[in-house]
């Protein structure tokens, strides 16, 4: 089984490619974003750290965690996102260490994981290629502004708090570059899969 990372920043069309390797090679694909938010839920030990140190002002009304405060309460603050992410990160590397296994088994092709914070989390260890998904800011903006209404000024500031290019293409191995039709991503891919 080939285990493959995929990354890039914001509006680059990660969602579009893992649709194609998900429908066309029939992919195992693990969003990182989606594991985390279910070993956040009610009553796991992720959970229960969580409202230890950030308090229990961040729970909706229902008991769940309220992503956006705690979002909030992280973002502006270096240590307390570092703090969050020791909790959350070896949950989840735990968690799709075991799920490789499980997938192997059964005798899966390939196996993707996607995250926006692929690099920092320290996923190259674990797999055999990381795609670096590929547009100009430029191109990545007018798409956030078109599919999210984000203003240029909120796509500046998320594009800022993303690693820059020349970290993705230090720490990929792949570079698909989905700035132009997605026919040719799709060839891209097909080179690298085939």
């Amino acid at each position: 089984m080939k285990i493959i990372g995929v990354t890039g920043g914001i509006g680059s069309g990660k969602s579009e490619v893992l649709l194609l390797l998900k429908t066309k090679y029939k992919a195992y694909v693990c969003q990182l974003d989606e594991v985390a938010k279910n070993l956040q839920r009610r009553g796991t030990d992720c959970y229960r750290k969580i409202i230890a140190e950030f308090g229990e002002d961040v729970l909706r009304a229902d008991g769940e965690l309220e992503r956006q405060k705690l979002s909030e309460k992280v973002f502006e603050n270096a240590d307390k996102l570092k703090v969050l992410n020791e909790i959350v990160h070896p949950e989840v590397k735990a968690w799709v260490c075991s799920d490789i296994e499980r997938q192997k088994k059964k005798g899966q092709k390939f196996y993707v994981i996607e995250a926006a914070l692929l690099i920092e989390a320290g996923y190259k260890d674990i797999c055999d290629e990381i795609w670096y998904i590929y547009v100009p800011e430029k191109i990545r903006m007018e798409r956030l502004k078109m599919s999210r209404g984000y203003t240029e000024e909120k796509t500046k500031k998320i594009f800022a708090s993303q690693l820059s290019e020349e970290t993705f293409r230090e720490n990929c191995t792949i570079v698909i570059d989905n700035s132009g039709t997605f026919e040719n991503t799709v060839r891209q891919i097909g080179d690298r899969l085939l």
